[in-house]
């Protein structure tokens, strides 16, 4: 069965995408010179939302999964840009050990992990999976749904001075994290010297933080912008960011519920302008962390008060049980977009700086306004033949390839701001452009 997609087809966001087709050469001009100067994430991907009057970020994974949700018709892209990567972060590597999650009972998880592997095999990369689980004592095979197998195996770091991460018989050139360190830094990823270790471990949720990003994109939204001619809030999301907060014990409820009014307030004030007659709200999430986990939707700041036991325990703590004590209060962006008539939104995956294709979210038991990240969700390929890196002139603004051209620009924008991110935080002697700031940087 073909599913249904629907979209908004008016209102300001089709003069937005309509703005990036007049522009189309000035934005990738534009994009160009920025990763000229700039090191993109060895991967990404990048949940937007489409409104109809905005289009914008509202997550970025930088140890993204769901690459089993891509079809195999974006393989020869994906190993296509893993070759640029690869030779971006360590040219001539030829080895690679990739470094899951410990879900061995997530299927789907593990089905991820088998389609990520399939890709850097067809760029031409040996691949052994290491296991971090202190019960992988041996080479330790997982059956899949699909009839196919994973074999995990012990990470070593052997001999005397430990500077290289090994399994039994396989030396790796490079290490790949597909685990977004939610619990920490294991110790026996520290100190490796020897080998190119990406992403970076301050890209790990265990010292990232939301905020830095989107603080980070800001700077990127204004700059592009201005260089395009348009209105930077029409893809950026408003936010705020409340610590030393527990929601168990409820402590830092007033300081919260002054945030949620101050975006609200800063939201109501734009949806004037605009001529939004929908009411406003914002998405309340763990300031690290990731999984969906830790996330509600608030349309007033006496909500914050009224929250019940049940919902304050779902707020407490997320993935790893970590406890949350810090949280980011976003402008909501409702989608606009629904699949089969459930509520959706685009997944946009990168690889290097390339937009490698993409998928739905959608959830028929959430509203436009809520988060779709959530059990009960479900995935449609985006119907795109190739990548959304080229526009189709002959087609209107609304027309797939085009918003998908839309989707792509402002996915690279995230990931030119988690370049940024990673680089403003990364220990002095790894930043590629020295000690600048971010607008020294974007003006470089």
């Amino acid at each position: 069965m073909i599913p249904r997609f629907t979209t908004a087809l008016a209102g300001p966001l089709l003069d937005l995408e309509k703005h990036f087709l007049d522009k189309a050469v000035a934005v990738n001009h534009w994009l160009h010179g920025q990763w000229q100067a700039h090191v993109p994430p060895f991967y990404a991907s990048v949940d937007l939302r489409n409104s109809g009057f905005k289009l914008a970020p509202v997550d970025t994974n930088l140890f993204p999964g769901g690459w089993n949700n891509l079809p195999a018709l974006f393989h020869p892209l994906c190993a296509q840009a893993v070759v640029s990567a690869i030779e971006r972060h360590r040219p001539g590597a030829r080895k690679l050990l990739l470094i899951p999650e410990s879900h061995t009972r997530n299927p789907f998880y593990l089905q991820n992990v088998r389609q990520l592997t399939t890709i850097l095999q067809r760029a031409g990369l040996d691949v052994r999976i290491g296991s971090l689980l202190p019960g992988i004592a041996a080479p330790t095979r997982i059956p899949l749904a699909d009839g196919q197998s994973l074999v995990l195996e012990p990470v070593l770091r052997p001999g005397p001075e430990r500077r290289r991460l090994t399994l039994q018989d396989f030396d790796p050139d490079v290490i790949l994290l597909n685990n977004d360190l939610s619990g920490g830094i294991p110790g026996i990823l520290e100190d490796l010297r020897e080998q190119a270790l990406i992403p970076p471990l301050h890209a790990g949720w265990a010292t990232r933080r939301k905020s830095d990003h989107f603080a980070a994109f800001k700077e990127v939204a204004a700059r592009f912008a201005e260089a395009i001619g348009i209105d930077p809030w029409l893809i950026d999301p408003d936010f705020a960011v409340c610590d030393s907060i527990d929601f168990r014990e409820r402590t830092g409820e007033e300081r919260l519920a002054a945030h949620v009014d101050a975006v609200l307030s800063r939201t109501r004030a734009r949806y004037r302008e605009y001529g939004i007659k929908a009411p406003p709200f914002v998405i309340v999430k763990a300031n690290a962390g990731t999984y969906g986990m830790g996330i509600m939707t608030l349309r007033d700041a006496a909500e914050v008060k009224g929250l019940n036991r049940k919902q304050r325990n779902k707020m407490a703590v997320v993935k790893e049980g970590l406890p949350v004590t810090e949280v980011l209060v976003q402008e909501g962006v409702p989608t606009m977009e629904t699949v089969n008539g459930a509520a959706a939104e685009p997944a946009i995956y990168m690889i290097d700086r390339y937009v490698v294709g993409g998928f739905y979210r959608a959830h028929a038991d959430r509203r436009r306004d809520e988060n779709l990240n959530a059990p009960g969700m479900h995935f449609q390929p985006l119907s795109f033949e190739g990548s959304c890196a080229m526009p189709d002139p002959c087609c209107g603004p609304d027309a797939p390839p085009n918003r998908f051209f839309a989707y792509g620009v402002v996915a690279q924008l995230a990931l030119l701001a988690a370049s940024l991110e990673l680089q403003r935080h990364a220990p002095r002697a790894e930043r590629a452009c020295g000690p600048l700031t971010l607008m020294e940087c974007l003006s470089a």
